[in-house]
Formats: C-alpha cells, sequence, structure tokens
C-alpha cells in the first residue's frame, strides 16, 4: 500500500490529538488495517536518520517490511508502516 503525503498528514494528526501515542497507535490500526503502526520512545532510535515528519511531542518515520528485517525508509510509496517516537521534551 503506497503512502501519499496526505495520508501521512492524516496519520499525524490523528497521533498528535490522541491522548497518548499508545491510544492513537490503536486507533490508527483500526482506521488503516493494511498499515502497520508502532510506538517508541525517542531514545529507542538513537543514530536513526530523520524522520520522515516532526511534530510537536513525536517524530514519525516511515518502515519498510518488505524483507526479511524491518528498515526505516524515507520514500512512501515502499512504506508498509508507520513508526512514532514520542519525544520527552517537545
Amino acid at each position: 500500500m503506497a503512502l501519499i503525503p496526505a495520508d501521512l498528514d492524516g496519520i499525524a494528526a490523528l497521533a498528535a490529538a490522541g491522548a497518548n501515542l499508545r491510544t492513537s497507535v490503536a486507533e490508527l490500526r483500526r482506521q488503516h488495517p493494511g498499515l502497520s503502526f508502532t510506538c517508541c520512545d525517542e531514545s529507542d532510535l538513537s543514530g536513526a536518520p530523520q524522520p520522515y515528519q516532526s511534530h510537536t511531542g513525536f517524530d514519525l518515520y516511515l518502515v519498510d517490511g518488505s524483507g526479511h528485517c524491518w528498515e526505516l525508509t524515507a520514500d512512501p510509496q515502499v512504506a508498509t508502516g508507520v513508526l512514532l517516537a514520542e519525544r520527552r521534551h517537545g
């Protein structure tokens, strides 16, 4: 399922509107059953490339799960999931 910028903007808006990212992930999974959604702390991504998008309180990364191991990607056309990394300070 290829993602387009409007999809990602909607995903980010829903994530930002939730009480917390974990609650948002549950709702995102319900609304987008073809995509994988994961939430983690920003410290879990030390050394990761730049996020696809940055928002107040979290960064949004794209994940390509088409191979044996998940990889972060900057290409929405190959993304099979979204990783939301919660920032503790902004």
